[in-house]
């Protein structure tokens, strides 16, 4: 399925979802796999777009504190501000979507781990920029939507399915860019409020690694790539702590003609 292509059908599914025809209910007319996926796909497309603009412009308002000079600070600043008003509003809008309509019409377990998954993500990408009590509740949420999620994903989903390794990558990013970051650092890990270990990731990693002679060539890519990157992440993760780890944390993307 080409993604460039895929415009009309985005808008259908969007409709159909503003239209109200997909009550909030277990017996609802839930998405197709293919809406799912494509719903999925152009949330991320535009996410993405404003967190990589505000991790370039937090970049640049750091440099230019640095030299002191406050005139470009206050514009960065300003700049910034409305780059997060953006992210809030692209967040509080699917976020709504999953609470109002598509976690509740949910049938099946992959849908279900599925949209709590994306909660996680929505949430996750909150607390990238957001400070104090705010960023605390974002954390909270967070980790809430991923174990809810996983908890499905453990007793319903097969250990290869790329929606379940998906889970375990982006919890895994979590756990290092929010829960375990120095700079950035969620007071809630030191208080024992949130506390996840890293043998929840390796035993996701095994399980997975014992099944993949059961796939077919194709589920096979897709569950090997993710665990690629799943693998990388934990490599980075557990590396010495004092080094100056630089290198991209990688997370699960959306792929139409796979899930």
């Amino acid at each position: 399925m080409v993604i460039e292509n895929s415009a009309t059908n985005n808008s259908t599914c969007l409709a159909r979802i503003n239209g109200g025809s997909i009550p909030p209910t277990v017996d609802g007319d839930e998405l197709s796999v293919e809406e799912r996926n494509l719903l999925s796909v152009a949330y991320k497309n535009v996410i993405s777009a404003r967190r990589a603009s505000w991790s370039i412009i937090s970049s640049i308002e750091q440099k230019e504190e640095s030299r002191g000079n406050e005139s470009h600070v206050s514009a960065i600043k300003s700049y910034r501000s409305k780059i997060e008003t953006e992210l809030s509003n692209i967040c509080d809008g699917i976020l709504k979507l999953l609470d109002t309509k598509l976690i509740g019409s949910a049938a099946t377990g992959d849908s279900k781990v599925f949209y709590l998954k994306m909660k996680g993500d929505y949430h996750r990408y909150l607390a990238e920029f957001k400070t104090g009590a705010e960023r605390k509740e974002a954390a909270e949420n967070t980790l809430s939507a991923y174990k809810a999620s996983q908890d499905i994903a453990n007793t319903e989903l097969a250990p290869t399915h790329p929606i379940r390794l998906g889970l375990a990558l982006n919890f895994s990013v979590f756990y290092y860019e929010i829960l375990n970051s120095p700079d950035r650092a969620c007071n809630l890990r030191q208080t024992g409020v949130l506390k996840i270990d890293l043998v929840v990731f390796i035993f996701a990693f095994d399980e997975a690694i014992a099944e993949l002679d059961t796939l077919g060539e194709e589920s096979y890519k897709d569950s090997t790539l993710i665990m690629q990157l799943l693998r990388d992440n934990l490599t980075l993760w557990t590396s010495d702590m004092q080094d100056d780890n630089s290198e991209e944390i990688k997370e699960a993307a959306p792929k139409p003609d796979n899930e």
